[in-house]
């Protein structure tokens, strides 16, 4: 049965942040937008809910912020839920290495030396030779542009280190457990231009600092997203799955629902995940999505909820230096951050590890009290009150070796179809930041189209200091022979 969208605008697919955030910048200009969600709950990777024992809002997995984070801290200023974010400037992170409690010093000396404050640490674990054999992927990191950026991406971010002559204690104390903390993938399944271009802003800017929201997650943005959308005289439309887009002579025609019913508006956006662009999902072949639906894996992840009947600890965050046999990666004490009547709750997250996906609840909740305790001595003297284990199909899209070229534009081959989400052509990592820049970008061409343009996208954070002066040298010939 075909059907009006009663007078809609814009059809957005998916309630994520990238479709909520494209949803009310268009709200916001005047248009009429229809989201569509799949789930009982908006938010997408990023949603929030009650736990059903304790009644405490948690999210779908625990969720930091960082201060480079432009196009997502523009959204919440523009939602006033800009306050509800604790900016953690001290320490930047404590590692917990071998048993030990390394912090991580914040620096806002121009680079290459707000790393200085970050030296001692290092050099706890590391010598002066392993961390001297990183100079070089320095020097390239600050010469890359865009096109030689690329050229790495068929190569995988191991082999492009070992190249550049790092030494092995050097890959495996700090890039191993960087790389699957940042871009969620082990070293040697990642993309080098992926590692690369997170590694340059890292080495490249100072000052930068984490963030944790003091509400659940989701109320961050969700709701005041879904306010200006329905203001403007639009709906977010929850258990409403796409089955199909309908598209003919090279524009779009409609969004087929599950039920068969066809709605229909001049523009449409997909804020879906790149697997379901599925070579069934549209009507005409579209081999580019095809390609990039097949190539992106989901990078899954376990998170680990556990409430403590007592205080344990008065760090908000720490992370462990990767190892093989460990479980968790980063642990969250949320009842540091956000109100909490009593003891203590803490999230973990076992990212992309192997262990996770076979083990019981059971086993997973007493592995990660072990490795909290490994944190906190008093942790091993408190009694577990509750837990709860998510186990997440997807963090983000594994940005794996040809995966940085296979991401897509906003702009698709057909006539009032656009993409939006955390995996498309935003020259970032896959991330909160990533899908809030593909909704601006995606935005901006709709508006354009539909004759009221806005201009809503801020630019990548870009090198500063002497990495800024390194960048304007020329590149040269960056990858090895």
């Amino acid at each position: 049965m075909a059907t009006d969208a009663h007078d809609a605008d814009v059809l957005i697919a998916g309630a994520g942040v990238a479709g909520l955030a494209c949803g009310a910048a268009l709200a916001d200009a005047g248009f009429k937008v229809w989201v569509l969600e799949r789930d009982a709950l908006p938010g997408g990777r990023a949603a929030s809910w009650p736990d059903l024992v304790t009644g405490d809002v948690v999210d779908i997995g625990p969720h930091v912020v960082l201060s480079e984070y432009r196009n997502f801290r523009a959204l919440l200023r523009r939602l006033g839920t800009q306050e509800q974010v604790h900016w953690q400037q001290q320490p930047l992170i404590t590692l917990l290495d071998a048993g030990r409690r390394l912090p991580v010093r914040n620096s806002r000396l121009p680079p290459p030396l707000h790393g200085l404050k970050a030296l001692p640490a290092a050099l706890r674990c590391m010598g002066v030779r392993d961390l001297l054999s990183n100079l070089n992927v320095a020097w390239h990191a600050a010469r890359l542009t865009e096109e030689a950026t690329l050229a790495l991406d068929g190569m995988d971010a191991l082999r492009w280190l070992r190249l550049l002559g790092v030494s092995e204690r050097s890959i495996e104390w700090f890039w191993t457990s960087a790389t699957m903390a940042l871009l969620n993938v082990p070293l040697q399944h990642c993309s080098a231009a992926a590692l690369m271009r997170v590694y340059r802003v890292m080495q490249g800017r100072s000052g930068y600092c984490f963030g944790f929201p003091k509400v659940p997650l989701a109320a961050l943005y969700a709701p005041g997203c879904r306010a200006r959308i329905e203001a403007a005289g639009g709906r977010v439309l929850l258990r409403t799955p796409v089955a199909r887009v309908h598209v003919q002579d090279r524009r779009f025609r409609a969004l087929e629902l599950e039920d068969g019913s066809l709605l229909r508006a001049p523009a449409a956006v997909l804020a879906l995940p790149p697997q379901a662009l599925r070579d069934d999902f549209l009507t005409a072949p579209w081999p580019a999505a095809s390609h990039a639906a097949h190539l992106f894996e989901p990078s899954p992840y376990v998170s680990t909820y556990l409430w403590l009947d007592r205080p344990v600890t008065r760090a908000r965050f720490w992370a462990r230096a990767w190892a093989t046999r460990d479980l968790n990666t980063d642990f969250y004490v949320l009842s540091n951050i956000r109100p909490h009547t009593h003891g203590t709750l803490i999230a973990a997250n076992a990212i992309h590890v192997r262990l996770a996906r076979d083990w019981s609840d059971e086993q997973l909740i007493q592995r990660t009290l072990q490795e909290v305790a490994d944190f906190s001595p008093l942790a091993g003297q408190a009694k577990l009150l509750h837990a709860r284990v998510h186990r997440i199909p997807m963090a983000v899209p594994c940005p794996m070796p040809g995966t940085e070229r296979a991401r897509l534009p906003a702009e698709t081959p057909f006539k009032g179809l656009w993409l939006a989400g955390d995996w498309t052509r935003t020259a970032l990592p896959c991330s909160m930041e990533s899908a809030a820049r593909s909704a601006a970008l995606a935005a901006e061409a709709v508006a354009g189209e539909l004759g009221r343009p806005l201009q809503l996208a801020l630019p990548v954070p870009d090198t500063t200091g002497v990495m800024a002066l390194l960048r304007r040298l020329p590149p040269g010939h960056v990858v090895p022979a």
